[in-house]
């Protein structure tokens, strides 16, 4: 240890290491003089680019506004997503059978109507038509069967419905 002191304490050594901090003072100012042409140099380009104006800061704004459109897009997808799961749940599937109900009425005046959504749940509407009166039966459907009984036209109906993937009516 004593040695290395010793060594540290010789005035070669103690040249050299100022030496060293001299030359690397001059890298440091040269390397700092260059940085400084360089950055005046890019400033004056992106100028050029920008018609006198510094499009770095146009860039910076460009990307603003893209950040805003994309979290916008998001939100939009989420709603679409979103109105697409509750859409699923309205009435998207019809199926009509008319019918005379009775032979005296003349006409198909009565119906069969099945209203369902996506996943065959909804409502069959019977209307039955006759020349003193007239009544409609309402029967839940739920998976595309009813706990009540069905006529064959009302059953009909249903399957109409089931088949249809967009509004069809059709007569029969």
């Amino acid at each position: 240890m004593e040695q290395f002191l010793e060594m540290l304490n010789n005035e070669y050594v103690i040249l050299g290491v100022i030496i060293v901090n001299i030359i690397l003072l001059i890298l440091f100012i040269g390397n700092s003089i260059k940085l400084k042409s360089i950055n005046k140099k890019y400033t004056t380009f992106l100028k050029k680019l920008g018609n006198g104006e510094n499009i770095e800061e146009d860039i910076k704004v460009y990307i603003n506004k893209v950040e805003k459109v994309e979290n916008t897009n998001k939100e939009i997808i989420e709603y679409c997503e979103n109105l697409e799961k509750e859409l699923s749940k309205s009435i998207k599937k019809i199926g009509i059978v008319r019918y005379n109900a009775f032979k005296d009425t003349g006409s198909d005046l009565s119906f069969a109507l099945a209203l369902l959504n996506d996943d065959n749940n909804g409502v069959v509407l019977n209307g039955i038509y006759s020349r003193e009166m007239s009544n409609i039966y309402a029967k839940p459907i739920v998976n595309g069967q009813s706990k009540y009984t069905i006529s064959d036209r009302e059953q009909e109906a249903i399957n109409k419905a089931i088949a249809s993937s967009e509004y069809k009516i059709s007569d029969k």
